[in-house]
């Protein structure tokens, strides 16, 4: 089981990643989000330049804020500064589209995006649409040290629902999801991916599967409705809250709300309807303190519940039971994102108390 961070990106903690290195982490997994945080490529390459051992990867780019050839450029770019250590985690923009009030990619265009990124990266000429007009592309080659397509740089599919857990099985290495503890979420999603696969003619050995989530460590005496525990745990659950409510807002579809957000469900609603900008503006405040921290507003709907259906909640022991058992069924990287306030000690602890038991 390979262990990483999923940061906040802020480029000037790129020394953070430093410090997962020495903690022994196998990966920092960078977000592409830009109306939150730092860019993600600029602080990558901060971090391999200062890294040796560490995977550095996008945790996740946006296909809807960069043209495939871009991205393409981007991560090849950092793949010269850290060979070999370098992954491209990718996803449609859930979050990033959305904190701007528009849509995330289609799965149609996502696929295309992906078959040209995946063709660039093995140095193919491929064919290119843009603006409806379609060409055919490949590298110019200027000398040694633009970029790395030699060393290979593994795509890892950010995917929730069917379709997109089918396109990480035709075009991707690897799949970036979030199922929790929850084995049979990552059963489905396996499913779907070697689907995927089967359609693509693609062989799914040596697939790589990362699960986002939190740990919450419990100590001695703790119970999930203290505060201590809510600052642990809130701002990852209040995440899932908002990427739920997306969806739900969208769609109408009742079915989407899982059941442990089902007590808290229309008091958040009213929560986002009392918000003081117009509709229109509520996109501005859904994601307010996005994997960050909760607003004063959210601590609410922090309730054991909410905490016990996003993270991985326990003692050392009983999380790494869980991990180990996930990883039974597939799982090979878990990745954490903790609160920005808790990050050096939420990283720290968990190295220390419940890597080494699994």
């Amino acid at each position: 089981m390979d262990f990483s961070l999923t940061v906040q990106t802020r480029i000037t903690d790129w020394h953070f990643i430093k410090y997962l290195e020495d903690l022994g982490y196998d990966a920092a997994w960078i977000p592409d989000t830009q109306m939150m945080w730092s860019d993600c490529y600029a602080t990558m390459a901060l971090a391999a330049q200062n890294t040796s051992k560490i995977r550095l990867g996008t945790g996740v780019a946006i296909a809807g804020t960069r043209i495939a050839p871009t991205t393409a450029a981007a991560i090849s770019s950092i793949n010269a500064l850290a060979p070999g250590r370098v992954f491209l985690g990718i996803g449609t923009g859930h979050t990033a589209m959305r904190v701007m009030g528009q849509d995330p990619i289609a799965i149609n265009e996502f696929r295309e995006y992906l078959r040209v990124v995946r063709a660039m990266l093995h140095g193919e000429e491929t064919e290119y649409t843009y603006n409806g007009k379609t060409t055919s592309i490949v590298w110019q080659e200027h000398g040694d040290g633009f970029r790395n397509i030699e060393t290979p740089i593994p795509i890892y599919v950010a995917a929730n629902g069917p379709r997109a857990l089918r396109t990480a099985g035709m075009y991707g290495d690897g799949l970036c999801s979030i199922f929790n503890e929850q084995i049979p979420v990552l059963d489905f999603n396996l499913n779907h991916v070697a689907e995927g696969a089967k359609i693509a003619k693609r062989s799914t050995q040596d697939f790589h599967t990362t699960t986002l989530t939190n740990a919450v460590i419990l100590k001695a005496g703790e119970r999930l409705q203290d505060d201590a525990v809510i600052e642990r745990a809130g701002s990852w659950a209040v995440t899932a809250l908002h990427f739920v409510y997306e969806i739900w807002r969208y769609t109408k579809d009742d079915n989407v709300v899982p059941e442990y957000m089902k007590s808290i469900w229309e008091e958040y609603s009213d929560h986002v309807a009392n918000f003081p900008v117009p509709e229109e503006k509520s996109h501005q405040l859904i994601h307010e303190g996005h994997c960050s921290f909760y607003t004063p507003g959210e601590k609410k709907f922090v309730t054991p519940e909410m905490i016990e259906g996003t993270s991985l909640v326990g003692s050392p022991a009983e999380i790494a039971e869980k991990i180990n058992l996930a990883g039974k069924h597939g799982l090979t990287e878990v990745s954490l994102l903790p609160p920005l306030a808790n990050l050096r000690e939420a990283a720290k602890d968990f190295a220390e108390q419940v890597i080494p038991l699994c």
